[in-house]
């Protein structure tokens, strides 16, 4: 499959390479959910040729009930893709963690403090063939439609977007992509679902043991806490589900 580099504001790609769809702002999107997972593939595959980065857009009942869809009918952050590299991920994550948690139990080992960054995991596979897999396997588990975002780095794509996804917690969109990037270079985690408030990442290095684990499953509490606080158990129970995850998911709804 190829496909033509794409700018906001040109026409939509050819019919031939990709299904009909229409520039949304910076996002191109299908108009209707992917019928040929295999496409997603195909666009990771293009990437560092095209320079645009697919990503999945779940159906959303919440809005589909009412006939509205939430790219055109809910508001956007101001684009901040120039301020990701200003950003520490370690000082935005240590700021977001929320050390209040009943008697401190489900913290344990940690307390108060957020522990720090984890260790970059070792890699074995390619980051980017790991995630047009998980992509084209999730494409067909649920109907997805197929977006693209023009970006040097999927990580980036929050923040280009101003995507609003994590408001309830922070209005701060460049500093999420700062974590998404240094998650990106340190267990291969890469963004292939964007949803209206939650996004999924491939993982092609996720930490192999339990004792790695448990500083991933802090930066993911710190990164979402409404993941972490939806699933039942401590951050022990929760980081054992991270060992040899190479799918991870975040909601803040």
């Amino acid at each position: 499959m190829t496909i033509a580099p794409l700018r906001p504001g040109t026409p939509a790609p050819p019919v031939q390479t990709l299904p009909p769809g229409s520039w949304h702002g910076r996002l191109w999107v299908s108009d209707l959910p992917l019928t040929r997972p295999e496409r997603y593939l195909g666009c990771v595959a293009e990437f560092e040729r095209s320079g645009l980065w697919p990503v999945l857009i779940p159906h959303d009942q919440r809005f589909a009930a009412n006939g509205e869809d939430w790219i055109d009918d809910r508001g956007r952050l101001a684009p901040a893709g120039h301020r990701v590299a200003t950003a520490n991920p370690a000082e935005v994550l240590a700021r977001w963690w929320d050390g209040s948690c009943c008697d401190g139990a489900c913290l344990r080992p940690f307390g108060a403090r957020f522990p720090g960054l984890a260790k970059r995991s070792p890699r074995k596979s390619d980051p980017l063939a790991e995630a047009g897999n998980t992509g084209s396997i999730l494409a067909t588990r649920a109907p997805h439609r197929l977006g693209l975002v023009q970006t040097e780095r999927p990580a980036d794509i929050p923040a280009l977007l101003g995507w609003t996804g994590m408001i309830k917690c922070t209005d701060q969109v460049a500093e999420l992509s700062a974590v998404l990037r240094s998650w990106e270079d340190r267990f291969g985690a890469t963004l292939v679902v964007l949803g209206f408030d939650t996004i999924e990442l491939s993982v092609s290095a996720p930490p192999r043991n339990q004792a790695r684990a448990l500083t991933v499953a802090a930066e993911h509490r710190a990164f979402s806490l409404p993941t972490f606080a939806g699933q039942p158990g401590n951050l022990r129970e929760y980081a054992s589900g991270l060992v040899q995850s190479r799918h991870w998911r975040f909601s803040w709804a």
